[in-house]
């Protein structure tokens, strides 16, 4: 399908992935500017595609388009699409939510963390600060319900996910895959490097997602003390079941 022009010097690639589905790729490279824009076409397609829209996943650089098939053609979603993306501008960056999590940094719960503190050169205090010393964009929601992929970190932050993934890692987990962020919202099997773990609920009773992409979340280091109080677990990783 034809491409479509979002803004001076840019234009999005238009698939059919799906009978009743469209992907819109806006962008090749992540980088956290293209969120705006990505939070301002979600807006743009909602409202121009009405009732006749099922959903909309937006991550990285895309942006699936669900739609009723019942309703329109693919031709017809291309033209709406085409439409929405008209004279495009960026969403502002107060759009998504702030959140502040709070962690326990600790190698009983991050085993991880004391060889990257080594490794980035900072040392354990200068590690921990630094990554809680910025907002991390939700780029996108994945892996298991309510996972948000977050970034991007500091290059001395980042590392490489482990190559032989752990078969159980315990929710509110921390961790730091390559120039990405996350918490583990269940227990589940995962590869990321656990720095530390927060009591903060990730999923509500009824499976909604406390965060969503556009929002910003930042960390804040708490004493093993306030993990406890907020309702953490303190359990060491290796003495969970």
């Amino acid at each position: 399908m034809k491409p479509i022009r979002f803004a001076p010097g840019r234009q999005a690639e238009v698939e059919v992935v799906a009978l009743d589905g469209l992907m819109l790729r806006l962008f090749e490279v992540i980088d956290e500017d293209n969120v705006p824009w990505l939070m301002a076409a979600c807006n743009r397609v909602r409202e121009v595609f009405g009732a006749a829209l099922v959903d909309l996943v937006p991550a990285y650089t895309t942006l699936y388009v669900h739609y009723d098939l019942l309703q329109l053609g693919a031709e017809q979603a291309h033209a709406l699409l085409a439409e929405a993306l008209r004279e495009l501008v960026p969403a502002s960056a107060a759009s998504g939510r702030e959140h502040v999590v709070p962690v326990w940094y600790h190698a009983s719960v991050g085993p991880e963390l004391p060889l990257l503190a080594e490794r980035s050169g900072l040392g354990l205090e200068g590690f921990i600060a630094a990554h809680c010393a910025r907002a991390y964009t939700v780029f996108a929601l994945g892996f298991t319900p309510g996972f948000a992929f977050m970034g991007l970190v500091e290059p001395a932050l980042a590392a490489p996910r482990l190559s032989t993934p752990r078969q159980r890692v315990p929710a509110g987990s921390v961790g730091i895959g390559e120039r990405q962020t996350a918490i583990y919202p269940s227990v589940s099997p995962g590869g990321w490097n656990l720095l530390g773990r927060t009591p903060q609920a990730l999923l509500g009773e009824g499976g909604e997602c406390l965060f969503s992409p556009g929002d910003r979340v930042r960390f804040e280091a708490v004493s093993r003390e306030r993990f406890i109080a907020l309702g953490g677990d303190s359990r060491p990783l290796e003495a969970r079941p």
